[in-house]
């Protein structure tokens, strides 16, 4: 999972720094309802960025620092608060590690070592084989029917891999919370943010001689870009316009590996971060109800997401942090723990959960490969991450649940080809009956220290490591 943390303050030309952005959440869905609240954000002297009128939500701009409260009064607004904690954007990295790029030398030495009917890069890709995905592409590759939106920092469709089976006419960029569909919108804004292409070509990087290749080989890949270009925060408004627009546009699948910023985990009591979880639980489930199945990544903080008391201390990321104990029962990583989002945990090539993943009973759906730089492969580079795809047309490894999630998705991408009227639910349920079941471990020591890093609960059918197993390509497409 991307999680952006600040590291210095810098402006951005596009700011207005007396303004913030707000979510309102109206009560009714109705043209009356929402007349009276447009009306009423007009009197608060806020202006409207965009008004998602299908699922009550508003994306506002205000400089009035009373206009959350006065919102909160109107009997017609269920919800509503800021969405940002400074109006200045933070410069920010990622948790997952460094990115490993391979140099020219070293594509040369892996493609040298490359058997017949595999891509060039592919005898380091591990994850393919730990799932079955190249069988899988033997029997089925996926479909062309079938389109997977990535939800990130943008992709990079002039990559060669990804060339292929990108959708542009199922992209876009929702920065603000408007979308723009203008050619190349989607893209990232920067050459170093490399998060969304490395998904994108887990996902679905063609077969076509060149580099790796995709779990799903032959389906379609969307990108939807919701990250801030100079901190590559994924604010609430970009992410309730990314998911509506997926639904609107006729995606499949959505891959969800980042938290909402700038809170980690968005607790219930406090009314800002209630707004956030209500506008963005509102659009993944209209994705749903229109046929989009959301999958997302538990995150890479080593939490047991089933027990009563988490420390965080990254949050709010936008400013400076507090350091705060929170029950993730009643606080929630949006949109990893919404209702109806499979939430996918991350293991290594030894099948071990990877020594970052978040877990918990109850709320892991399913596991997949993320890497695991402890967990060591027979492989030419022995590297125990993820290899994928870099902007440029570049490859790289990478390791988080942020990898395994655009594996799951992937399975679910070649579920949906073989059942195309399957929907969001049925394909859940698939992706979990035809995981492959792994059972607890009698000790947990992630990183070989001698210490127990975590605590598995739960049965082998079902339990806070795995969820209900490893997802398997190959079974999908039997």
């Amino acid at each position: 999972m991307f999680n952006a943390h600040p590291t210095s303050k810098t402006r951005s030309p596009t700011d207005d720094l007396t303004k913030h952005y707000y979510v309102v959440n109206t009560r009714g869905r109705d043209a009356r309802t929402i007349s009276a609240v447009r009306r009423a954000i007009s009197a608060a002297n806020g202006s409207v960025v965009a008004a998602y009128a299908k699922i009550g939500v508003f994306v506002v701009h205000s400089a009035n620092p009373d206009f959350g409260r006065r919102m909160r009064a109107l009997p017609e607004v269920a919800t509503a608060g800021a969405t940002r904690t400074a109006p200045l954007s933070l410069a920010g990295t990622d948790d997952e590690g460094a990115v490993q790029p391979l140099t020219k030398a070293q594509v040369a030495a892996v493609s040298a070592k490359a058997k017949a009917g595999q891509e060039p890069l592919e005898a380091d890709q591990w994850d393919l084989r730990a799932i079955g995905a190249d069988k899988a592409a033997k029997i089925n590759p996926g479909s062309r029917d079938v389109t997977v939106g990535v939800i990130d920092v943008g992709v990079d469709d002039t990559h060669p891999d990804i060339a292929p089976n990108f959708s542009a006419s199922q992209s876009a960029s929702c920065v603000g919370g408007r979308a723009d569909t203008s050619p190349g919108a989607w893209r990232p804004a920067k050459p170093s943010h490399y998060h969304g292409t490395h998904v994108a070509g887990e996902i679905a990087a063609a077969r076509n001689g060149i580099g790796v290749a995709g779990v799903a080989p032959n389906v379609k890949v969307a990108g939807i870009r919701v990250a801030e270009p100079d901190s590559e925060l994924f604010y609430p408004e970009s992410v309730v316009c990314a998911f509506v627009f997926a639904a609107d546009h006729g995606i499949d699948i959505t891959n969800n590996s980042y938290y909402v910023d700038p809170w980690l985990y968005n607790c219930m009591d406090d009314p800002d971060q209630r707004a956030i979880v209500d506008a963005v639980n509102r659009a993944q489930l209209y994705a749903r109800g229109k046929g989009t199945l959301n999958v997302a990544a538990a995150g890479n903080s080593d939490d047991d997401l089933d027990s009563h008391a988490l420390r965080d201390t990254s949050s709010p990321d936008d400013s400076a942090a507090v350091d705060r104990t929170v029950d993730p029962h009643e606080c929630f990583d949006v949109p990893t723990q919404l209702p109806g989002v499979v939430t996918v945990s991350a293991v290594g090539v030894d099948k071990g959960k990877s020594y970052y993943s978040s877990y918990g009973d109850g709320v892991i759906d399913v596991a997949a490969p993320g890497g695991d730089k402890y967990q060591i492969p027979d492989t030419p580079s022995k590297n125990g991450r993820i290899l994928s795809t870099m902007p440029g047309g570049g490859y790289g490894w990478l390791q988080g649940t942020s990898m395994a999630s655009p594996h799951a998705a992937a399975v679910a991408a070649l579920l949906k080809s073989t059942h195309p009227h399957a929907s969001p639910a049925q394909l859940e349920r698939m992706l979990e009956a035809q995981a492959d079941k792994e059972a607890c471990p009698s000790s947990y020591d992630g990183d070989g220290d001698g210490t127990v890093d975590a605590v598995c609960k739960g049965s082998k059918g079902h339990n806070g490591f795995y969820g209900r197993g490893i997802v398997d390509a190959l079974k999908a497409v039997k």
